[in-house]
């Protein structure tokens, strides 16, 4: 009888073992490595959290906010999933591709990146300073060029690569008080479709997701009269959540993205029609 007992026991741990095998060959992105920028909170965050959960190694870039990055990532390993908070200024073009370099000989590949990192300095055009035009450009827009072309060597010997950008409606359609923010992000589509035509020969696919209003700590704090004009432009009647971002990029880095490039998807709601 106890023989028999340790060979069910045996049985039963192994088919465990099959099955969690089974369910990590489910997940589409196992085996991948992401490296997602502006990811200790918001929107980075939920990408973070959503690529994880599809089985991708998950590179949290985090620039000021460490404590909110091992955050994220202790919410991965917690959910089963496995991560590594990299603190870099995805501005600084020398610390970007001496990061870059790091984590490829660490583990040997990355699939998949996200350009979410981005900041807003709003002010109207006539009260602007360059300062704030200058540092909102330097993160959104070439802090997207500096991922993207330290990495796109990679890509072209792997032969295959994802890259999802993060736009905004407002870089679509303009904002009153975010000249700086909107040209930044009207740059990362004019980016996205320019990498895109040079990276397709080798199968590397390049996409631009742009948010409209989005429920985060910034459309938060919005004074109530500015988040009620707000809603009153989207036709789906409500903000987006950040996991109706997260989605989207999932769908991208996946097989439902493999024959798409060059495109901006608009989650705004109905905001861009």
């Amino acid at each position: 009888m106890e023989n028999n007992k340790t060979e069910n026991n045996s049985d039963n741990q192994g088919k465990n073992s099959s099955n969690e095998a089974d369910m990590n060959n489910k997940r589409e992105l196992a085996g991948r490595v992401a490296l997602v920028t502006g990811a200790s909170r918001g929107i980075g965050r939920a990408v973070a959290l959503a690529l994880a959960a599809e089985g991708a190694t998950v590179l949290v870039n985090y620039n000021g906010s460490r404590e909110s990055a091992l955050e994220t990532v202790s919410e991965i390993e917690k959910n089963g999933g496995s991560g590594e908070a990299v603190g870099f200024d995805v501005s600084d073009f020398e610390a970007c591709g001496k990061m870059i370099e790091e984590l490829i000989k660490k583990y040997s590949r990355l699939d998949i990146l996200v350009n979410n990192a981005g900041i807003t300095r709003d002010n109207l055009l006539m009260r602007m300073t360059e300062k704030e035009f200058d540092d909102v450009i330097a993160t959104n827009l070439k802090g997207a060029f500096n991922t993207i072309r330290h990495l796109s060597r990679y890509f072209l010997k792997q032969r295959s690569g994802k890259i999802i950008n993060l736009s905004s409606v407002s870089g679509v359609a303009g904002n009153a008080g975010q000249a700086n923010y909107s040209a930044s992000k009207a740059g990362i589509i004019g980016l996205t479709k320019s990498v895109a035509r040079e990276l397709a020969s080798r199968g590397i696919c390049v996409n631009a997701v742009a948010p409209g209003f989005v429920d985060t700590e910034m459309t938060q704090a919005m004074p109530e009269k500015a988040r009620e004009a707000a809603m009153a432009m989207i036709p789906l009647g409500r903000m987006g959540s950040v996991d109706d971002i997260a989605r989207t990029v999932v769908f991208l880095a996946g097989r439902g993205g493999d024959y798409i490039t060059g495109q901006v998807l608009c989650v705004d709601g109905g905001m861009a029609i």
